[in-house]
């Protein structure tokens, strides 16, 4: 009887050990002051600290990245990618007021190669600096025969914390209220299966398709926008209805999630920052503009509702926190996201 190995099976243990060695670095970056866990241990430890706290809530999210994915395994570059797992989950628990604290990974791959695990690592724990959480653990699962050689998938988890009474109230809103835009960084991490076909049918080459000076698919692979900072600065200047996240399903589907039952919203097509990359998307896809608003972010990563009487100190306070904004649109009486 010939004698099968766990490396005949297409799993190398070995490099599961030189993949921890390797990401331990990048992990040590994100530690935070009073954290007990060690690298290896079977959970992650994370003390609460809840001075000053009267009635703390606990937020969790979880996301992945896509079919974006994708683009990143031609083009064999991966840090970018961890960026972008960690800002779709922390992204979204920031709509409740939730200050990150720490965040989970599970990468999942045909074959280990230690340093591209080591890649996406050292991008996922950028993320967590950006936020202010720390990586407070993961899972990478070699999984020969389940995934194309050389692919993986990567998924990503996080935990915040918010006051009970910070928590944005959307039944707080009223018509006559005013949407403020955030702009994305680019696609974010949305609609990449409608990009890949759009390429495809285009005959174009993302490695060498000049957009703007450069390979398309560097614009492409930009990292999604994480708002952390700017928005829990925000928050703790002045009083916030409600904050949508714009991710898959674009002004359609993610601004009326933030919207109490009845109102809807008229957005200003042309106060919204110009990005090309929207426009090329449209024309070489035949999208209609109302199609694009549907599926991509369209050039805003984040919308905060407020009252009007905020407008100004809003729109200085993001400004003053480096980001692009914009008045966006205005709550009105009928449901629905009507474009203007």
């Amino acid at each position: 009887m010939k004698h099968s190995s766990y490396k005949d099976a297409g799993v190398n243990v070995n490099a599961g050990y030189e993949s921890t060695n390797l990401i331990k670095k990048h992990i040590a970056k994100t530690q935070l002051q009073g954290t007990i866990n060690q690298i290896g241990d079977f959970g992650g430890f994370f003390p609460l600290q809840l001075q000053g706290m009267q009635e703390p809530i606990l937020v969790s999210g979880t996301d992945g990245v896509g079919t974006k994915l994708k683009l990143a395994f031609l083009l064999d570059r991966h840090t970018s990618i961890g960026i972008d797992c960690v800002a779709m989950c922390v992204n979204d628990i920031l709509c409740s007021g939730a200050k990150p604290l720490f965040f989970l990974d599970y990468i999942a791959l045909d074959c280990n190669t230690p340093t591209k695990v080591a890649d996406i690592v050292e991008g996922i724990a950028q993320g967590c600096i950006e936020s202010g959480c720390q990586l407070l653990g993961g899972e990478t699962a070699e999984m020969p025969g389940f995934y194309a050689k050389d692919e993986y998938d990567l998924a990503g988890f996080c935990v915040g914390i918010v006051e009970k009474s910070k928590i944005p109230n959307k039944a707080r809103i009223k018509q006559g209220d005013i949407a403020i835009g955030i702009a994305s960084s680019g696609l974010h991490s949305n609609g990449f299966s409608l990009v890949r076909k759009i390429l495809q049918d285009n005959h174009i080459n993302p490695l060498s398709y000049d957009f703007q000076g450069k390979p398309i698919i560097e614009t492409l692979l930009t990292p999604t926008k994480i708002y952390v900072s700017s928005v829990l600065n925000l928050l703790a200047t002045l009083e916030v209805k409600s904050i949508a996240h714009i991710t898959g399903g674009g002004f359609y589907e993610n601004i009326p999630r933030s919207l109490p039952q009845g109102l809807g919203i008229k957005i200003s097509q042309n106060s919204i920052p110009h990005q090309p990359i929207f426009d090329f998307l449209a024309q070489k896809g035949g999208i209609s503009q109302e199609e694009m608003f549907g599926i991509f972010n369209m050039g805003i990563g984040m919308c905060i509702i407020i009252d009007p009487s905020q407008v100004d100190r809003t729109l200085s306070t993001l400004q003053s926190s480096g980001e692009q904004v914009c008045i966006l649109g205005e709550i009105c009486q009928n449901e629905g996201v009507f474009l203007c």
